[in-house]
């Protein structure tokens, strides 16, 4: 091959790869809604991996079911059973796929059964099962807060006033996330605002409980910010 061919091969490659990253952000700043319903029951969504912190035993159960309750019908994704309950442990079924680091994210969940705790919801800019940010609502609680998780240590950041939505009821979960900015909802209600820096920059996002918390989830939609 001469020359010249080498450096029109050389070219070509250049542009394709430049073309993939352009590809790549338009993905991702598109929005982008999942409500499970195409997925086979029994199974996970395709690129989903069930996770946990600080796991001391087997990782808990979670699939695709029909729901006759579900806020999308006829399928939810659930957390079936939660083997190890130890108060230590944080259920993830979470995927890389959905890379987002600004923006919104809003989740319907509803909180099934669990004596230690019920509830949950959604992690973002996770890294691993051991760094992301959390925020998540207890029924037995009755609070809404806002965590983040870093080397598999919870530190809270905020932490709402009472809420009172019962076990067995879907609520809807949003958080907004600008820089180090972040802002908790709860069925449209602003409760929580804070900043931190912990995780910058994009990473996976997904669901999350504690210990034998067994809840379901639907309707996730990720809107990410404008970029201009």
């Amino acid at each position: 091959m001469t020359t010249n061919s080498w450096q029109r091969l050389f070219v070509a490659a250049v542009w394709i790869v430049i073309g993939a990253f352009q590809v790549a952000e338009t993905l991702a700043a598109e929005d982008l809604t999942v409500n499970f319903d195409h997925v086979t029951q029994g199974q996970l969504p395709t690129g989903w991996t069930i996770d946990a912190t600080n796991p001391g035993g087997t990782l808990a159960e979670w699939s695709v079911v029909t729901d006759s309750n579900a806020p999308t019908k006829p399928k939810v994704l659930t957390l079936k059973t939660a083997h190890d309950t130890s108060g230590s442990v944080f259920n993830l079924c979470w995927t890389r796929d959905i890379a987002f680091e600004d923006g919104e994210i809003e989740i319907k969940v509803r909180a099934n059964t669990g004596k230690e705790d019920q509830g949950g919801g959604v992690i973002w800019r996770a890294r691993d099962a051991n760094n992301y940010y959390i925020a998540r609502y207890n029924p037995l609680e009755n609070n809404f807060r806002i965590y983040y998780v870093k080397n598999g240590s919870r530190k809270q950041l905020a932490s709402g006033g009472r809420v009172g939505i019962p076990a067995g009821e879907w609520f809807k979960l949003k958080i907004i996330q600008d820089g180090d900015k972040i802002e908790g909802y709860l069925n449209g209600k602003k409760y929580l605002e804070v900043s931190d820096n912990t995780f910058m920059g994009p990473g996976g996002v997904g669901f999350w409980t504690k210990a034998d918390a067994a809840s379901s989830f639907d309707d996730l939609r990720v809107s990410p910010a404008s970029r201009h």
